[in-house]
């Protein structure tokens, strides 16, 4: 059975988001398709879209898991599961997944992570995107955690690492 990976990040109205950002967000996609496993995301713009955009150019499959009816599921997004939950549609993403990497983010990003490392899922942080993962790949703040995300320094690490974790379980 091929891997999920769920890939959480900051949506397209995130004022902070540079083409770089949204090249490593392209960056994981790619790499996630490239092992053989399926992107699930929240299916909509920003990081989300980028992510979806790398995993079509390697030929991947998507996923999302968007929170209204689906009508704004960007077009990189194969199977669109409309669930019409808001937020709480995170848990769903979250569970559905084997592991999970995020890029830069906010609110809905550090719940996603929260919820993943509260249950034990490999969580992956890229460190230099921005927002949550930046603040949560300090080791000062790590420090005060028992469960922790790891932290990776360029996409293909990112996934390398999601990979490894999942194989070892």
């Amino acid at each position: 059975m091929k891997k999920m990976i769920a890939f959480s990040g900051s949506n397209g109205d995130d004022e902070n988001l540079t083409e770089s950002v949204l090249k490593m967000a392209e960056g994981v996609g790619y790499h996630i398709a490239k092992k053989g496993g399926v992107l699930i995301c929240g299916g909509r713009g920003g990081t989300m879209r980028a992510a979806a955009k790398g995993a079509k150019k390697a030929k991947g499959l998507t996923i999302g898991i968007l929170p209204d009816s689906g009508e704004t599921a960007n077009e990189f997004i194969d199977i669109v599961i409309p669930t019409n939950l808001a937020s709480f549609r995170n848990y769903i993403l979250i569970n559905s997944a084997d592991a999970v990497i995020a890029v830069a983010g906010r609110w809905g990003t550090l719940n996603e992570v929260s919820f993943a490392l509260n249950i034990g899922k490999p969580t992956v942080v890229l460190e230099g995107s921005g927002g949550w993962s930046d603040i949560l790949s300090k080791k000062e703040l790590l420090g005060y955690f028992k469960n922790k995300p790891y932290v990776a320094q360029s996409p293909k690490e990112a996934v390398e690492l999601v990979f490894n974790l999942i194989e070892d379980k």
